[in-house]
């Protein structure tokens, strides 16, 4: 006898056991994002205390305007994605407002060196980072499915690669900042495409990986316990690393080129399991890497920076050389805000080189504290992707996490000298509306998966069915004979 059909006392039954309900989690969310607001606040309200002994000017407008904004955040995402990670949200804030309170530590410096505008790069980091949250409530809005991004595979794919080639077909004049060819320059306006095409470029790769993954699993051989890939089935890795090879020799940027191949080979390896996809990848893009070094004056400057970071403090290699010293006086604990010397590493506020801030004013405790915020939110990203029913959503949302990854080691490595300095922005701390404005998107796009995977299932079907709904021949079903299906075949019997 069904439990769910046991007769009581009374000749009633019993109703069906109900699942526990599946905690949404935004009271979560609102008190971890109060506590972002609070560690800003708390960070600008030190900067003030170090540079002028008071509350900076505008400190309470600031910090009411970072609250409303953080508010709307909240509220949209508990409208328009009521089951997302309580997370996601909230490691974004305190990164972002992190960045702004170090960006308002070095304007002085910037603005008297001409490095900054007159009215301070903070103000229009903090209007891109409002301009930030709109767009996440305009992705979340409109983008209610994320699997309608995998119907416009191709059509991503194709605004990407363009996104990423178009600085290295303009002239230097349009696309060219401190020796990389990066940006698109007009109208006193600058635009890094990549950091948008790095996004259409991950949806496209889930939706390619997804179609193709059992073809690329295929394994020719087996040599020293390790699958090697058909033959035929490398010709993706192939065109993915011509192309990353061609933005390195073109556009001088070692960053793009490796986030773009590196996200592809992880994603790759992600969907079939095989380790040689990794090996095969490394090898690939090293033995590339290293042949441009020697073949493009542009590239093996980069490398000799590298390997001899004091060869020239004077010249090539005194960013290098002076990031290293900024990192070396912060010591552990660090010198406390504004009572360092990043600026002289030059650009300081700008790409990687925002590090230096870090380590030298926050110590070594506070760049691990950092770097754990950021592994936290790949982590989040990652979970996500374990959690997503349907495969595209499991490879869009690690391919996301990994691409966000890839930008801090990227990033951090260059500047620590774990790899050749490449000029990624660090994501939520350099100041640049591009990179912030795409990471924010990611954010978004992170929020809709995460909403997707946490959402409850609808009900399902009961195994078993009133006998009208099993007879196809039953009135209403396509027949109007009116008997049922085991009566029509006991007849016939």
């Amino acid at each position: 006898m069904s439990m769910a059909a046991s007769p009581s006392a009374g000749g009633a039954t019993t109703p069906p056991p109900t699942e526990p309900e599946i905690p949404k989690r935004r009271n979560a969310e609102l008190v971890l994002l109060g506590g972002a607001l609070v560690l800003g606040m708390f960070a600008y309200a030190n900067l003030g205390e170090a540079a002028a002994g008071k509350l900076p000017g505008n400190f309470w407008t600031m910090g009411l305007m970072f609250g409303a904004v953080l508010l709307i955040a909240h509220l949209a995402v508990r409208w328009l994605a009521p089951y997302a990670d309580p997370l996601l949200l909230p490691i974004a804030a305190a990164l972002n407002g992190i960045g702004l309170v170090l960006i308002s530590r070095l304007d002085p410096y910037n603005i008297a060196n001409g490095l900054a505008p007159k009215a301070g790069a903070a103000g229009q980091q903090a209007m891109f980072s409002v301009l930030g949250v709109v767009v996440v409530i305009v992705v979340l809005f409109f983008v209610r499915d994320h699997k309608v991004l995998q119907r416009y595979a191709y059509l991503s794919a194709l605004a990407g690669l363009l996104l990423i080639a178009l600085p290295a077909v303009l002239p230097a004049s349009m696309s060219e900042v401190n020796g990389a060819r990066s940006w698109i320059k007009f109208a006193g306006l600058s635009i890094q495409p990549a950091e948008f095409g790095k996004l259409l470029m991950v949806s496209f790769f889930a939706a390619y990986l997804h179609a193709k993954r059992d073809t690329l699993a295929l394994a020719s051989r087996k040599v020293l316990g390790i699958y090697i890939p058909r033959g035929r089935d490398m010709g993706p890795l192939i065109v993915c690393w011509a192309f990353a090879m061609l933005v390195l020799i073109r556009e001088t940027d070692l960053g793009v080129s490796l986030m773009f191949f590196g996200a592809f080979v992880i994603m790759l390896y992600l969907a079939t399991e095989r380790a040689s996809w990794l090996i095969f990848g490394v090898l690939l893009f090293v033995g590339g890497a290293a042949l441009v070094a020697m073949t493009f004056s542009h590239v093996q400057v980069r490398f000799d920076n590298w390997l001899n970071p004091f060869g020239s403090v004077n010249g090539n290699s005194r960013q290098t050389a002076q990031s290293l010293y900024a990192f070396a006086n912060g010591g552990l604990f660090g010198t406390g805000l504004d009572q360092g010397y990043p600026y002289l590493v030059g650009f300081a506020n700008n790409a990687d080189y925002i590090m230096d801030t870090v380590g030298e004013e926050l110590g070594l405790v506070g760049l691990a504290a950092l770097l754990i915020g950021y592994a936290l939110f790949v982590a989040r990203g990652l979970k996500t992707a374990l959690l997503v029913r349907d495969p595209y959503g499991k490879l869009f949302a690690s391919g996301l996490a990994v691409t966000f990854a890839l930008q801090v080691f990227i990033t951090a490595g260059g500047v620590m000298r774990v790899i050749p300095l490449t000029g990624l922005p660090m994501p939520f701390l350099a100041y640049g509306g591009s990179a912030l404005l795409a990471n924010w998107i990611l954010v978004a796009l992170l929020i809709r998966i995460s909403d997707a995977a946490r959402r409850p299932l609808p009900p399902a079907l009961p195994l078993t069915a009133p006998p009208n709904l099993l007879d196809p021949r039953a009135p209403g079903n396509g027949n109007n004979g009116g008997r049922l299906y085991g009566q029509d075949k006991a007849a016939r019997t």
